[in-house]
């Protein structure tokens, strides 16, 4: 991939990581990492380079970060900055002429783009991938969501997993789905992690 810089409200440049598949592209999933790391980080890294791979162009984008020894409960503090740079992705994309843009989002990040699709003000976006999400819907979700969740994720994830169930889209294309094996962070499973969102959106056709 190659870096670009978005502008928001509060920052001239934030980083993000713009990856385009040789042809046509299928359609564009903006990638939103987890607490305390970076676009290319683990997951985040696989799951934009197999996107790529399969045929959309992916633009995985810096959120904020505090201090190496922050804790979660300190990051509510960054949601409005994390809409900020949300919103700034999904207009990138757009200017791109991407005709069907994905949100794709793991852990925290999940929790921001919770926070974000849930404002009045939030821009349309055509599917939200939603993995290791800590806590419920902030509100009931306008796009087609799949919300995954590791075998062995934290208790926390699991039971809010459970919880999210009774507040699904009643879309015909969302979908629960949980990844056998592995963890919340999916290090030995990404390539299944990526799998079953192309699957997901193959059957659905949520992104053509």
């Amino acid at each position: 991939g190659d870096p670009v810089y978005l502008a928001t409200p509060t920052r001239p440049k934030v980083f993000a990581i713009l990856a385009e598949p040789p042809g046509a592209a299928q359609g564009g999933a903006v990638i939103v990492h987890g607490l305390g790391v970076h676009p290319d980080w683990g997951v985040n890294g696989a799951l934009r380079a197999r996107l790529v791979d399969a045929g959309f162009v992916t633009l995985s984008v810096q959120m904020p970060v505090l201090a190496a020894d922050a804790t979660r409960d300190a990051y509510p503090s960054t949601l409005p900055e994390a809409s900020e740079r949300i919103a700034a992705a999904i207009r990138f994309m757009r200017s791109k002429n991407v005709r069907k843009i994905a949100i794709v989002s793991h852990s925290y990040g999940a929790t921001m783009v919770n926070a974000y699709l849930a404002r009045p003000d939030a821009l349309a976006v055509d599917a939200w991938v939603s993995i290791g999400m800590f806590g419920v819907f902030d509100a009931k979700p306008k796009e087609p969501v799949l919300d995954i969740v590791a075998e062995h994720d934290a208790h926390e994830v699991r039971a809010d997993w459970k919880r999210r169930t009774r507040e699904a889209p009643s879309d015909s294309c969302s979908r629960q789905l949980s990844v056998e094996g592995t963890d919340h962070f999916f290090d030995n499973r990404q390539a299944r992690l990526a799998g079953n969102v192309l699957l997901w959106e193959r059957g659905t056709r949520t992104l053509r």
